[in-house]
């Protein structure tokens, strides 16, 4: 173990994120070897551990790192390693195993896949990109480094190492062969295509841009701008991606797709080439687009072709929107009038109350720092803020559309906090922080400068309106006892600054005064279950317009919905 964390220190690797035991105690012994350049970070839940090691990859761009020991511990990384699976976060889970002369033999927590017992790498197979099992010590190296490499290649995921107590402890008399640390270089789409999409571009009289996760992810904003510019495009954002492009450019239409806005469809139908960059356009990202779609010429600008029929520009998004640009020189084509305009962002309250998710949601995007990140969770208040939250221009704004598993951003906002340093919210519903909110206390005790914004409405709030809208009426089934989840923190974790805000002021001086303290606070605020979310097949369904009431806007703002 001491050399697996001697090789994570050298390539860069500053926190590695986990539950010990019995089967995984010698990494974090070994970890105290680095003269804290890689620290261990003690997770009250191994989901929770993987969403630290995804966050911290998806705001720095570097390996996130997990370990944990075998049997349950093992298992509860499954979903946390699928979320970054299918978002293609780098990623390495180290996993303890019961020795080697035990297995087979009815050993404790067995998943060797002898005598009748489970298979560890069959389960973790088909989660990531790579996944060996270490039975020879003077390997490690070798198979630490492929790991290593898997993980953060296109596609990028999540790699696997499972290590037998005995192989953990076993001394090796060979040197380190050491792990690569120079980052894998990203690549240009062939030129044959990188031809083809030039050809189209220049024959379009209007382009629409949908940028995906991966512009941001890959810090390709710089690059996407410039190609705008001598476009003339539109540009919209998937709804994981609101951090792609800036949302105050006159060139910003809005979020593409079920939590988006009507102008996306409306400015699709009249562009002549519609670009993706960064982004596949999954189903929640195209959802009423498919007619407009089917009639526009698609480029798609990925390390992986897209869902849809298109010219697959199968590169990664920085080189590749680089190589366009250059292609089509340096001429800016006038960018025609449309309706249609600039930023989105939460309404303004209609008095001092908190009555609907926007009021809150404009509060927030009001005092958010410039560099903040901004990680947002499963169900009816992530939609609202995927769909109203004006973004900070210098941070990440991170969805976990993958797998969508809610509680994913307590975890996941942590780690983005101490691998950057920088202040990050957490906006989830009670639901979420039901499953996984006590990693609030792992804040606390690492000082993780994190802000905690919970919408309370005492139920699996979706699942209600699900109920609702395709069941004929509620069950009841997901309605909560009511909780006051701000007092019941502050009891529970002393020395938390926890908020119950019932008004916009109130909401607005608990925020600020997180943000001047160095280490977590929490707010809580209490929503009607009942309030529809900016969710296309809900207001469909319930036979509302989407997002074309009249609104009072942000002097700084237009609607575009």
């Amino acid at each position: 173990m001491d050399r697996i964390a001697a090789a994570l220190a050298r390539t860069g690797v500053r926190h590695v994120f986990g539950v010990s035991g019995a089967n995984i105690e010698d990494l974090y012994e070994a970890l105290r070897g680095t003269d804290g350049a890689t620290c261990g970070v003690v997770a009250k839940h191994e989901f929770s551990a993987a969403t630290m090691a995804d966050g911290a990859a998806r705001v720095t761009g570097r390996l996130g790192v997990v370990a944990a020991t075998s049997g349950g511990g093992a298992m509860n990384l499954v979903p946390g390693l699928a979320e970054a699976y299918a978002s293609r976060v780098p990623m390495l889970a180290l996993v303890g195993q019961p020795p080697t002369a035990q297995e087979g033999r009815g050993a404790f927590q067995d998943s060797s896949g002898l005598a009748g017992s489970f298979d560890a790498r069959a389960v973790f197979e088909p989660v990531s990109w790579f996944c060996a099992r270490v039975d020879d010590p003077a390997s490690i190296d070798v198979a630490l480094a492929e790991a290593i490499s898997a993980a953060c290649q296109e596609p990028k995921g999540p790699a696997v190492l499972l290590l037998p107590k005995d192989v953990q402890q076993a001394l090796v008399e060979a040197p380190s062969a050491g792990v690569a640390t120079v980052p894998v270089p990203a690549t240009e789409a062939p030129s044959s295509t990188l031809d083809q999409a030039t050809a189209l571009l220049r024959e379009a009289r209007q382009v629409l841009v949908i940028a995906g996760e991966g512009v941001a992810s890959s810090g390709a904003q710089r690059e996407l701008g410039r190609l705008v510019g001598r476009l003339g495009a539109w540009v919209a954002v998937t709804p994981d991606a609101r951090d792609a492009f800036d949302n105050r450019h006159p060139a910003f239409a809005g979020v593409a797709g079920v939590m988006g806005h009507d102008t996306v469809a409306e400015l699709l139908r009249r562009a002549d080439v519609c670009l993706l960059a960064g982004t596949r356009l999954p189903v929640l990202a195209r959802g009423g687009l498919e007619e407009a779609l089917a009639g526009t010429p698609v480029i798609c600008v990925d390390p992986e072709p897209p869902y849809i029929p298109g010219l697959a520009l199968t590169g990664s998004p920085r080189p590749t929107l680089r190589a366009l640009s250059l292609r089509l020189g340096p001429h800016r084509r006038p960018r025609p009038p449309h309706h249609g305009p600039a930023l989105l962002s939460g309404t303004r309250s209609s008095g001092e109350t908190l009555a609907e998710y926007a009021d809150a949601l404009h509060v927030i995007s009001s005092v958010l720092p410039p560099d903040v990140h901004v990680f947002v969770d499963a169900g009816n208040a992530g939609a609202a803020a995927i769909h109203l939250l004006s973004p900070a221009p210098r941070g990440r704004f991170v969805v976990a559309t993958g797998m969508g598993g809610m509680g994913y951003t307590f975890g996941a906002g942590i780690g983005a906090a101490l691998a950057t340093g920088r202040r990050t919210y957490v906006l989830a519903g009670d639901g979420a922080f039901y499953a996984h909110g006590t990693e609030v206390h792992t804040a606390l005790e690492t000082t993780a400068p994190v802000t905690f914004v919970i919408f309370n409405n005492n139920a699996h709030a979706m699942c209600v309106t699900r109920e609702d809208l395709y069941q004929d009426g509620a069950s009841g089934i997901n309605t909560f006892r009511p909780s006051n989840i701000a007092a019941g923190a502050s009891a529970m974790f002393p020395g938390l600054p926890a908020t119950h805000a019932t008004s916009a002021p109130q909401l607005r001086a608990a925020l600020l005064a997180g943000q001047a303290g160095g280490g977590p606070a929490l707010v809580a605020m209490d929503f009607d279950p009942a309030e529809l979310p900016p969710f296309r097949p809900f207001l469909a369904a319930g036979q509302a317009p989407v997002d074309n009431q009249e609104r009072e806007h942000d002097d700084r703002a237009v609607h575009v919905g």
